[in-house]
């Protein structure tokens, strides 16, 4: 099986939206994809990009993806690079495919004159290990939050011009 790693383009939009809700459906959470292919096309392709996207390709098809964007240490004084989703169709697991995918964000990371990459893992995900494995360890003294929805509403109308 031939595979290549390439950077996705416009017209692989669909196909990014089709591996997002595989992943999804992989992590019981496919009832909270919106994502579409218009937010995929003004969001990773648009005048202000909020990511980039690595697809891999074996004879053809796409099997895996990586989404990442940039991040920046305020200790470090130095950019990074975040991987968002990491993703392996079934059928092309255990091919490396996950490693090669990885292995290029490493060079784009280093390219850009990068100190880290980074990512989080849900907790149950087999994939924690293989991160492992590359050399990724886990940061046991951070725990991840998440502000969204209602919350993230209230909070913005606090902080809004009007109310200053």
């Amino acid at each position: 099986m031939a595979v290549t790693i390439r950077e996705a383009l416009p017209a692989d939009a669909g196909t990014i939206v089709r591996l997002i809700r595989e992943l999804a459906a992989y992590e019981y959470l496919v009832d909270l994809v919106r994502n579409t292919e218009t937010d995929v096309l003004r969001d990773g392709f648009g005048e202000r990009r909020c990511f980039e996207c690595l697809l891999a390709e074996a004879d053809g098809e796409a099997v895996g993806l990586a989404i990442h964007r940039p991040s920046y240490s305020t200790f470090d004084g130095r950019r990074g690079l975040y991987v968002e989703d990491l993703f392996v169709v079934e059928k092309a697991r255990g091919l490396g495919i996950g490693r090669l995918l990885m292995a290029r964000l490493a060079a784009i990371a280093h390219e850009r004159g990068c100190s880290r990459m980074s990512l989080a893992v849900l907790h149950w995900n087999p994939a924690r290990d293989f991160y492992r494995r590359l050399g990724f360890v886990q940061v046991e003294d951070w725990l991840s939050y998440q502000l969204s929805g209602d919350a993230l509403v209230r909070l913005a109308d606090e902080g809004s011009p009007a109310k200053a």
